[in-house]
């Protein structure tokens, strides 16, 4: 008759059979049901809801990008980047949308450098969106808390729409319609506001002869 195997020796047998069926059914079986599951019912979300224009990614309709013209020195790293007038114009980021660098600006209320900031977006957007500037929405002057937010408030898309009309030579009804197509309602239809997604407004922009 063999001797049994010592309480300690048992013990960490079972601890050790124990990992191995988790980790069958939690590092594999489940990964790969979810995975199945997801692509079957929600294969555009699962895959990053990515944006395609001429078969090729342009982004994803969950993160916001910057549309600016192109540096006259790609190279110097001090040039500041100006804003394209032929497109609708994202919020301000702390960040310049990188997904590496999320996060928010960390200025409160009553700091100065926010409040300068503010001061000098509101002057800066007015001036290139022809407006006064106690109109300009309170979205096109403060950062997201993600500065990764593809959404603007729709009084700030339709403050843009005679710029935009103006530089491609388009009815300005052709763009309140793409606005009303590309806003969405609050999440869960309660919380928050109604926003316009800038990156799948800009797409169809783009698609506009």
């Amino acid at each position: 008759m063999s001797k049994p195997l010592p309480a300690s020796v048992r013990n960490h047998w079972t601890a050790l059979r124990m990992l191995l069926v988790m980790t069958v059914i939690l590092g594999i079986a489940y990964p790969l049901a979810v995975t199945g599951i997801s692509q079957l019912a929600f294969a555009e979300k699962a895959n990053g809801s990515i944006v395609t224009s001429d078969d090729k990614e342009v982004g994803s309709s969950l993160l916001g990008q910057t549309f600016d013209l192109p540096k006259k020195n790609p190279d110097d790293p001090d040039e500041a980047a100006q804003p394209d007038p032929k497109w609708f114009q994202p919020r301000p980021a702390a960040y310049p949308y990188d997904p590496k660098s999320s996060g928010a600006s960390n200025l409160g209320p009553n700091s100065d450098v926010l409040l300068k900031a503010v001061q000098e977006r509101r002057a800066a957007v007015a001036a290139f969106d022809g407006v006064d500037p106690a109109s300009v929405p309170a979205d096109a002057l403060t950062t997201s808390g993600s500065s990764l937010d593809p959404h603007i408030s729709a009084a700030y898309a339709q403050q843009q729409v005679n710029r935009v009309a103006k530089e491609r030579k388009l009815p300005t009804e052709t763009l309140h319609k793409l606005i009303d197509r590309y806003t969405e309602g609050p999440a869960l239809g309660f919380l928050g506001q109604e926003g316009v997604n800038v990156v799948l407004l800009n797409k169809a922009l783009s698609e506009q002869k």
